[in-house]
């Protein structure tokens, strides 16, 4: 027997066609419900899992922030609480204290997130400078007494003006790994945004929705897997052997 909390993420019909939560291109029969009791341990946390969603445009017809919106969707549809981050206003790094209003939301939002999914569009065959600000202001160093990005999962997506590419999201997966991330294994890039959503932004059907439907699926089962053990997974012998200044000096050096 599934527990309350298993049913509760069922997926649900909708009952009007609010475009915040109305998923015209799914398939509900094969929208199958996360099995929470397959991945969390008893005794785990058992709130719906923490999504923190970031992307890399500032157009007022964004494809990286439409593809956003259509996976916080799907997300939310799959039992997650989202939060999607808007950059504009973002200072520079260094360019602004850390103590800039955007950098506080910013870093309080990754403090709150057990999961993250980043969507960059694709520019110059790389991420664009906004996605990657907004994880240079990030740091690696615990913010009061807690690592902002360590041990929490990340998806990856990316949209591209032309063909189908997969540099933005190669570059992804290095910033995933290098911020102690657990990088899940699948990935979205759409070719040709601009003939994959309509007028309105939302996202047509076709394999590529299909695919990030994947994307996000997987997201909530690592998410699930590794959330109630992640403090556990990432306790290293060399900063148990190292005192909390010590480390502090280390990760934030001048010279970097």
């Amino acid at each position: 027997m599934k527990s309350a909390l298993a049913k509760a993420w069922c997926p649900s019909v909708p009952t009007d066609n609010d475009p915040e939560t109305d998923l015209p291109n799914i398939d509900r029969e094969q929208l199958h419900p996360i099995d929470v009791e397959g991945l969390a341990r008893p005794g785990e946390p058992d709130h719906p899992p923490r999504i923190l969603m970031l992307y890399g445009s500032l157009r007022e017809h964004s494809y990286s922030r439409f593809l956003t919106q259509e996976a916080a969707r799907v997300l939310t549809e799959l039992g997650a609480e989202t939060r999607i981050y808007d950059p504009a206003g973002l200072p520079l790094v260094d360019d602004a204290p850390d103590t800039h209003e955007k950098v506080v939301e910013l870093r309080n939002l990754s403090l709150w997130s057990e999961g993250q999914v980043w969507c960059s569009p694709e520019r110059h065959g790389a991420m664009t400078g906004i996605m990657k600000t907004q994880i240079d202001w990030l740091p690696l160093a615990p913010i009061g007494g807690m690592r902002p990005t360590q041990g929490r999962t990340v998806a990856l997506m990316q949209v591209c003006g032309g063909s189908q590419s997969f540099n933005a999201v190669n570059q992804l997966r290095i910033l995933g790994r290098w911020m102690r991330m657990i990088t899940i294994p699948n990935q979205s890039s759409v070719p040709k945004a601009f003939l994959e959503f309509g007028a309105d932004g939302r996202m047509k059907p076709s394999p590529y929705y299909n695919r990030m439907v994947d994307v996000m699926e997987e997201l909530m089962k690592f998410t699930l897997l590794t959330r109630g053990r992640s403090a556990y997974l990432v306790d290293r012998y060399s900063e148990r052997v190292e005192s909390a200044e010590q480390l502090s000096r280390r990760v934030n050096m001048a010279s970097i």
